[in-house]
This record gives C-alpha cells, sequence and structure tokens, in this order.
C-alpha cells in the first residue's frame, strides 16, 4: 500500500521540542532540521493499535508479554538475522537512559570511558556527569569526507588510560557510517585483548542503504556477545521517541544483574503500556512502510547530492547509514560561529553545530580543532519540499551557485 511521506504535518503547538523550542530562540518560520526525529506520521498499525489501547481507557501498570518479546526478537532475526534471547531482554526508558545506568553501574569513578569523535554529545555528557574519565578515540576524515577508524590509537587509548568501556555508535551518528564487519570485529578483539565492555548504540541500525549491511556487534562471536549491552529502539525507526521505550540485549548473567541493579537505584521499574503497545504493533506490521521510508529517504539524499554539487564551498557524502547529512561547509571560510549565526538568522534555518559533537579532550588529538568542527548536521528525514526550501535557504545567505 502507498504511504504519504510528502505531506506537511503541523507540528507546532505539540509540546515538540523540534518545532516548539525552534519558535522560542528563532526568527517566525525557522525550518528545524536539528533533532533527529522525522517529520513522517508514524506506520497505521502503529496508531491503530494506540488507538485501539486508549479506547480501553485503563492505563495501569503494565509488563510485556510473550507476544512482545516475539515480536522484537522476530523483528531482530528477519532484518539481521540474529535471535536476542528472552532473557537477555531488559527495558528502558531510551538509551540516553539506559547509558547513565550502564556508565554508573559497570564502572567506577576516575575509569576511562572510550568515544569516538565526533560523535552523538549525549556519549560525551554522560561520562563527564558521571565523573568518569572522557577518553577519545579521533575518527579519521579522508579526501572524499569518508571516516574511518584509527585502530592503533584505539588500542593506545585504552592502554594509556584504564580504559573499562567503550560506547560504539553503530551506525555512527553524526558521520552516517555503517561499520563493516571487518572493522567492528577488529574493535572487538581489541576490546576482547583488554578487557572492555561494549555498550552498542544500535538505534540506527534500520536507516542502511544499499550497498551496506548493519552487523549486529554482539553476533560476530559468543564471545564478544558476553562483554557487550546491544541498545536498540524502535524511536527513530518508526518516530516513536516521544513514547520512551528501548530494548536492550544483554547476553552475559553477570552485566545483565549489575545494570538491573544500577536500574533499580534509578527509581525505574515498568515500562509504559503506550510504549510497549507501539512497540510491538511496529515490529510485527511496519516493515512495508520502513521500506517505503527508506526508498523516500533515498530520493532526499539524491536531492541532498545534487545541491552540494552545484554549492560553492560545501561538499557532502552521501550517509551509509541513518538519516543526518554530515555537511563539510569548510570551504565558505566561515567559522563555526559565524556559520551557525548565519544560518539560524538569516537563513532561518537550524542545523546542529559539528563542533558540538566534539570536546576538548578531542581537540588536543585533532591539530586543537574540535572533531566535527565545520561540519553541520542535517536532518532529512522531511517532506522532500522542506528539505528542497532549506538548501534554498542555505545557499542564498552563505554561498553562490556553481551553475
Amino acid at each position: 500500500m502507498p504511504f504519504d511521506f510528502d505531506s506537511h504535518i503541523e507540528r507546532r503547538g505539540t509540546l515538540s521540542i523540534k518545532y516548539d523550542l525552534a519558535r522560542a530562540g528563532c526568527p517566525e518560520g525557522t525550518l528545524p532540521l536539528w533533532v533527529a526525529d522525522m517529520d513522517f506520521r508514524t506506520p497505521p498499525c502503529v496508531t491503530e493499535a494506540l488507538e485501539k489501547q486508549a479506547r480501553h481507557g485503563i492505563f495501569g501498570y503494565s509488563e510485556p508479554d510473550d507476544a512482545y518479546y516475539a515480536a522484537v526478537a522476530g523483528w531482530f532475526a528477519k532484518r539481521f538475522g540474529w535471535t536476542p534471547q528472552k532473557d537477555w531482554f531488559v527495558l528502558s526508558p531510551g538509551i540516553v537512559t539506559a547509558l547513565y545506568i550502564a556508565v554508573r553501574g559497570l564502572t567506577e569513578e576516575g575509569d576511562g570511558v572510550l568515544v569516538q569523535q565526533p560523535v552523538y554529545y549525549p556519549f560525551n555528557h554522560v561520562v563527564r556527569d558521571l565523573g568518569r574519565k572522557l577518553v577519545v578515540n579521533t575518527l579519521r576524515e579522508d579526501e572524499d569526507g569518508r571516516y574511518a577508524i584509527d585502530f592503533a590509537d584505539f588500542e593506545k587509548q585504552i592502554q594509556d588510560h584504564r580504559v573499562k568501556l567503550f560506547i560504539l555508535c553503530s551506525p555512527h551518528n553524526p558521520v552516517a557510517r555503517v561499520w563493516t564487519e571487518t572493522e567492528l570485529r577488529t574493535l572487538g578483539d581489541l576490546c576482547l585483548k583488554h578487557g572492555v565492555t561494549v555498550f552498542s548504540d544500535e538505534i540506527h541500525a534500520d536507516f542502511v542503504y544499499p550497498g551496506h549491511r548493519h552487523t549486529i556487534f554482539s553476533s560476530l562471536s559468543d564471545a564478544l556477545a558476553e562483554l557487550t549491552i546491544t541498545a536498540t529502539a524502535p524511536s527513530k525507526t518508526f518516530n516513536l521517541a516521544g513514547l520512551q521505550i528501548s530494548n536492550l540485549f544483554i547476553p552475559n548473567e553477570k552485566l545483565r544483574l549489575a545494570f538491573r541493579r544500577e536500574y533499580t537505584r534509578f527509581g525505574l521499574s515498568q515500562s509504559g503500556v503506550m510504549g510497549l503497545v507501539a512497540c510491538r504493533a511496529a515490529y510485527e506490521g511496519g516493515a512495508e512502510w520502513l521500506d517505503a521510508l527508506l526508498a523516500y529517504l533515498g530520493n532526499n539524499m539524491d536531492a541532498l547530492e545534487h545541491w552540494a554539487a552545484r554549492t560553492d564551498g560545501v561538499r557532502f557524502r552521501r550517509p551509509e547509514g541513518t538519516y543526518l547529512g554530515w555537511i563539510d561547509f569548510r570551504g565558505t571560510g566561515k567559522a563555526d560561529g559565524e556559520l551557525d549565526k548565519l544560518l539560524k538568522e538569516k537563513a532561518r534555518v537550524w542545523l546542529n553545530l559539528g563542533g558540538s559533537f566534539g570536546t576538548k579532550e578531542g581537540a588536543a588529538a585533532n591539530g586543537g580543532a574540535l572533531p566535527g568542527s565545520g561540519h553541520m548536521r542535517l536532518n532529512f528525514a522531511c517532506p522532500k519540499a522542506t528539505l528542497t526550501e532549506a538548501l534554498a535557504r542555505i545557499s542564498s545567505v552563505t554561498i553562490c551557485h556553481k551553475l
């Protein structure tokens, strides 16, 4: 059946961080392409399931049942050839919440926690908030704008800084890499060698484009599964972030019990019933919708490529995964602050400043520049008309067309 991704859906006045917060700090009519949620309605199967639950009218304490576990496990079996066992499951309101729990429950103050910058900035915040040592393995960008892992530096950072936990972002946000099996195995071998636990954030796993394949890190070997917490959620895939539901898979019983103990200390217990209902419905009936969405996002990437090819000072490498464009503006000659101000105040387009995905620790190993500096992250999970308007606005104030 056809799905409508072209229609504009008014989100202002709906308690949306993306739209209602934008109204508070930016000129009227600003296009917010920053927060990583989509401007598309969730699949009809999800809406129907939520409406049915709402009509029931009772929203008491809830727990997942066997049908829920079967739906989640079935999704990963069909899409990735990996079937998590029921006793591995731990539910959480979200992956960032789970990350706080993991860092606090599995490491001590002063322990090293390794990230790969530029990276989703809550990773950096979690480590610092909890008094752990932020250790950075900076990703290296080649002349074509593709990022790669410096494995020698990865091992050196582990050895030099008592690293106990590695936070893997796979697929990577914001640089949009889908790590190959070889890359993941190399990381895994180093973590096994040095006894490093892995928190693998795989929330963008469903957004992978032709020519690439997502590999569940924990699926690579039984040994890696024993040191890994795999963090997943339907929130990105089906635009359900506001329903606060994520699924973690922890095969190692010792790790799982330690995580659960810390989970209880956070004061968390049951998940909300609407999140459980939505997750099950999405994984049972949302595959066709997702396939149509991926095709639509591919067309949006075509538009981004076409725009960048005829725009001076800008470089854009097609994402391998996620719905986040990592745009290189260094050719414009504009400093980060100047570019950010220009885009918000003149173009009325709100993007994520690339330098916000790095820290001083990353800059120290990056020639003094914040990892991600000179780039902007653009969320292209929006109607094509919105994206076209945003790109036209950016061009109008920052650079001149080549053609």
